[in-house]
């Protein structure tokens, strides 16, 4: 038994290699992007929810208002509470670039307490967008820092195919982690979700579904498919949203600029109701397609993690060796896919992270089973065992 099981650590080596460097070459491999040429821009209407302050919160703001864009562009901060504390650093930024004499228009917008059965932030994306007339229309997260060159990519990744739907930008975490938090947040987006999507997009950036943090629609393809409620009583709406361009005929397509997701300071507490929720997340809205490559490895990554233990208790050095060196040869792949998506130095008294993001999930796992239910932006919604929403409590 112990020389099967030595195999099996071996086996489990050789295809935790491979995968990494399957996700290396996606994560490298860059599309230029093809700026639209045309004499005139359309006009673009962002619609930015906002709910309680994020990290950097005032800094992603600004940033959310310095597009760059050459053309003519609105953009909202919509939150549902005048109370919420984000409204003083949205109506702060908007009063700053008033003053700036910049082009483009900036205003807030309380749009009021969701009905039953509705996230917060899809209530916030659905009255905000009703009383926009622009060509094309963008959603983005208040924790993202985009560049002054993303929301014209993003365009002009629209336009340059009648076919296409949405465009999205890949978030990576950036910056140097202070905490175990970041570390394992970062994990999750750099090193596990980040590259398996540019390995699934192949060359045309192309995907089933839509990762949002930022995302840019044709408003033809939205309406056809019933605006953004058509994401009702999910809990994912970008996913869901994104499910239903494919169905309908139209592309959504990840462009190569990469767009900076703000996370500092983050508990282990926190990262843990993080870590759920993204897996919440993922069986929301990602088919097995996608996301069997994770469970693979996740199986691979277990099975050497057993392999250190047998071994241990049997005495058989083999099966520890084969074992502790696909453990070890997971973790360092982690790592090197968070520096390659752009991530920040993780400093060795956080690495130990890299290994218990993997270690962590069964337990995360069994939380999802025992308890159905999830918080996020301060509400706590019921869900199925599909994890699409049920109620909102």
């Amino acid at each position: 038994m112990p020389i099967a099981l030595t195999i099996i650590a071996c086996a489990c080596l050789v295809d935790t290699v491979a995968w990494h460097g399957r996700l290396m070459r996606a994560v490298r491999r860059r599309r230029p992007p093809s700026l639209h040429d045309g004499a005139a821009w359309p006009a673009v209407t962002m619609i930015r929810p906002i709910r309680g302050v994020d990290p950097g919160q005032p800094d992603n703001l600004r940033a959310a208002l310095r597009t760059g864009y050459p053309g003519d562009v609105e953009t909202i901060f919509a939150l549902d509470d005048g109370a919420d504390p984000g409204v003083v650093n949205a109506e702060r930024a908007v009063q700053e670039w008033d003053a700036s004499g910049e082009p483009g228009r900036a205003r807030v917008l309380i749009t009021g307490e969701p009905p039953a059965g509705r996230t917060g932030k899809l209530h916030a994306m659905h009255v905000a967008s009703r009383g926009s007339e622009a060509a094309l229309i963008g959603f983005g997260d208040s924790d993202t820092r985009p560049d002054d060159r993303l929301l014209a990519e993003l365009v002009s990744a629209v336009l340059a195919d009648d076919r296409v739907g949405c465009a999205f930008a890949p978030v990576v975490v950036t910056g140097v982690p202070r905490t175990p938090g970041d570390v394992g947040y970062a994990m999750l987006l750099n090193a596990l979700y980040g590259p398996l999507a540019a390995r699934a997009s192949g060359s045309d950036g192309a995907l089933p579904f839509v990762m949002g943090q930022i995302m840019v629609f044709r408003r033809a393809a939205l309406e056809s498919v019933g605006g953004v409620l058509c994401a009702e009583g999910r809990l994912v709406d970008d996913m869901a949203i994104g499910e239903h361009l494919h169905r309908a005929g139209w592309k959504n397509v990840m462009i190569g600029r990469r767009l900076p997701i703000v996370c500092q300071g983050l508990s282990l507490r926190a990262f843990f109701s993080v870590y759920r929720r993204w897996l919440l997340f993922g069986r929301d809205g990602l088919s097995i397609r996608f996301t069997w490559p994770l469970w693979v490895r996740a199986a691979e990554f277990g099975a050497c993690a057993a392999g250190v233990g047998i071994g241990a208790i049997v005495g058989h050095a083999g099966l520890a060796f084969a074992g502790g060196a696909g453990v070890v040869a997971f973790g360092l792949s982690l790592g090197r896919l968070h520096r390659a998506m752009g991530g920040g130095r993780v400093r060795a008294r956080l690495a130990w992270m890299q290994w218990a993001v993997l270690l962590l999930a069964p337990i995360v796992l069994a939380s999802m089973t025992v308890r159905r239910g999830v918080r996020w932006r301060g509400r706590a919604y019921r869900l199925r065992p599909d994890a699409s929403l049920a109620s909102r409590g």
